[in-house]
């Protein structure tokens, strides 16, 4: 006697069970936990606003760079003699106790002439550099000294406030700017009529400039025609400056 088949209805195929399986994932509703969905809320409704704030705060110390230039017929000469003048110079510089003295640069480099486009060395030129450290009112009074020991060149001067006049002018303006982002803030969630909650995020960037140099060269033989005036210096104010930017949710 032969069995008879069950219907095949009774059993769905491995493609309908795919279906099923597809649409019982599409019908299934899926929530966040309730940190995440306060988390994801404050990210959706924030207000992100940028406060600066500035200080100025008198300049009390120069930086100063000073060397030597010598040129002569040898390398040698010319490197000897700026050797023993800037030696001379260092020696004055220390004697006058000034601050983070360094040298800076050490050059010895070919001069040419040119002739009917022709080039020729006629020498050498030698040139050391250093820089210093000293307070505003004592830099005219050393600069003509340092001319006097041997110096031939004042490559430039900057001024600068001193570390813990620099540290608290930050502090300042740290919190100048982020009184500056709230005040931000509250103005326009004033004029939308919204209600702030909470600061989320707090970003600080710090934005204090190089001192500005000053712009003065200078030769020795024109301190020199006026050695008995003392060369004025006179400093000014420094910047600080300080930003803040704040995320707050509403």
């Amino acid at each position: 006697m032969t069995r008879a088949a069950l219907p095949g209805s009774l059993f769905p195929s491995a493609n309908l069970w795919k279906i099923l399986s597809l649409t019982l994932l599409l019908c299934t509703t899926f929530t966040l936990p309730p940190a995440l969905a306060q988390e994801k809320e404050k990210l959706w409704r924030t207000l992100t606003v940028n406060g600066r704030g500035t200080q100025e705060i008198p300049t009390t110390i120069s930086q100063v760079s000073l060397g030597v230039e010598i040129q002569a017929k040898t390398a040698q000469e010319a490197q000897q003699e700026a050797a023993r003048r800037s030696s001379a110079v260092v020696a004055f510089l220390k004697n006058q106790n000034v601050d983070k003295l360094q040298t800076t640069g050490i050059r010895l480099n070919p001069v040419y002439s040119y002739n009917n486009n022709v080039q020729r060395i006629t020498g050498y030129a030698a040139n050391n550099t250093v820089s210093f450290r000293i307070p505003i009112e004592q830099t005219g009074t050393l600069l003509d000294g340092a001319v006097k020991a041997g110096a031939t060149q004042i490559d430039g001067i900057s001024f600068v406030a001193n570390d813990e006049a620099i540290t608290r002018a930050q502090n300042d303006a740290l919190a100048e700017a982020t009184q500056n982002a709230r005040q931000q803030a509250n103005a326009v969630f004033s004029a939308l009529g919204l209600s702030p909650k909470e600061v989320v995020s707090i970003e600080v960037n710090n934005a204090t400039p190089p001192p500005r140099p000053v712009l003065y060269r200078a030769e020795a033989a024109k301190l020199q025609n006026a050695a008995d005036v003392s060369t004025p210096v006179v400093g000014g104010e420094q910047e600080v400056e300080a930003s803040v930017t704040l995320q707050i949710s509403y």
